[in-house]
């Protein structure tokens, strides 16, 4: 007879997130060239030349390692944690050359909610002239004859990547008028009437829809909804978490684990969905029986996810290498070779091993701030 499987408490949860820090601070982060104070994640591990001179960053994967540093700062305060996001804010800054904007939209909506997050759990001040000079590219952007911002500046794609995280930013900024103006956007021109789920997004004034639903775009929409659920008490937000959380649950997972997976630019799409679904689980309002199922729903595919990624890990050097499709066995990376490249589109590709990219770490970090979010509310 077997015993039974101990359930792993707040408390492991944490030492895991610990863990998955330590191992990405360990193999991705170093100094940006020679300047004090300022560090910034390689690409890769193992990297390329270029990768560990910082010819190659990826301006919307450091976004988010901001945020997992943020993470690790609010689950247990330290000096050095907070002078760590400083360090990373500070470098993001310096490698972009121009300053803190560029001409996208989604990147810039990403880089927003973490510096915003920087300020308000941390206290780091120093960012404040860059979330209020991306604030202001989010306002100017958006298009009051469409209802939505750009996927880049001058462009006619219109998309979910690029509305969901910068409609968020706004909402936590004041401006929720505008936050709900997007979600409704989205709502309307973007949500599969079939599945309910959120598509990528739409030419415009063509109205050619790209239609695949990614993960990402799932997870942008139900913290929005959720932001906004919160911030307003109007109950169409509610009920959207709600339809599109049973569209998740029943399309994206197989036991309640975010399915699938990728490298390059997708290796940071299931990590994102979890941060939403773990904010869904917190913060969604109300206290009759289908609001309780969903906020439950919510954590049981955060804590499902998590425990299928640390199961399915590799041990390096006692730190985990988290594989990029979480139902998996992590692969190890042994060489440079099929290195994650820049398209012609401007994304991101995945290396052959798709562990060897930061954004794939990125996403098994977050996992693990997230499970212990979770494990410590209760759920």
């Amino acid at each position: 007879m077997t015993a039974s499987r101990t359930e792993p408490t707040a408390t492991d949860w944490s030492q895991r997130a610990d863990l998955a820090e330590s191992a990405l601070l360990s193999r991705n982060l170093r100094r940006l060239w020679v300047v004090p104070g300022a560090t910034l994640g390689v690409v890769g591990w193992p990297a390329l030349l270029g990768e560990r001179l910082f010819l190659t960053w990826n301006y919307w994967w450091q976004a988010h390692l901001i945020d997992c540093a943020v993470d690790a700062a609010d689950r247990a305060q330290t000096p050095a944690r907070t002078a760590r996001v400083a360090a990373i804010a500070r470098a993001h800054r310096i490698r972009n050359i121009t300053g803190w904007t560029n001409n996208y939209y989604d990147d810039m909506a990403w880089l927003t909610l973490a510096l915003e997050r920087a300020e308000r759990t941390q206290g780091i001040t120093e960012v404040r002239g860059g979330r209020t000079a991306l604030e202001q590219e989010l306002v100017d952007g958006w298009q009051p004859q469409i209802g939505a911002l750009p996927w880049r500046k001058g462009d006619d794609y219109y998309n979910t990547p690029a509305n969901g995280p910068a409609a968020i930013a706004l909402a936590r900024l004041g401006r929720t008028d505008r936050a709900v103006e997007m979600a409704d956007w989205l709502d309307k021109n973007l949500r599969d009437n079939e599945t309910d789920l959120i598509m990528d997004g739409v030419h415009l004034p063509s109205g050619r829809i790209e239609n695949p639903v990614y993960t990402y775009c799932q997870g942008v929409v139900l913290g929005l909804e959720t932001e906004l659920a919160v911030r307003t008490g109007d109950f169409r937000h509610v009920e959207r978490v709600r339809r599109l959380l049973a569209a998740v649950r029943g399309t994206m997972t197989d036991k309640n684990v975010v399915a699938g997976g990728g490298g390059g630019d997708g290796g940071l799409f299931n990590g994102i969905l979890i941060r939403y679904l773990a904010q869904t689980a917190l913060m969604l309002p109300g206290e009759q029986a289908d609001q309780v199922a969903a906020r439950k729903s919510a954590a049981a595919i955060v804590m499902a996810s998590a425990a299928a990624a640390w199961d399915n890990r590799l041990e390096v050097e006692g730190e985990p290498l988290f594989g990029h499709d979480w139902n998996q066995p992590a692969q190890l990376p042994t060489s440079t070779t099929g290195a994650a490249r820049f398209t012609s589109g401007g994304s991101v590709s995945a290396s052959t091993v798709p562990e060897r990219d930061l954004s794939v770490q990125l996403s098994g970090w977050m996992l693990m701030e997230a499970a212990y979010l979770i494990s410590a509310a209760g759920f």
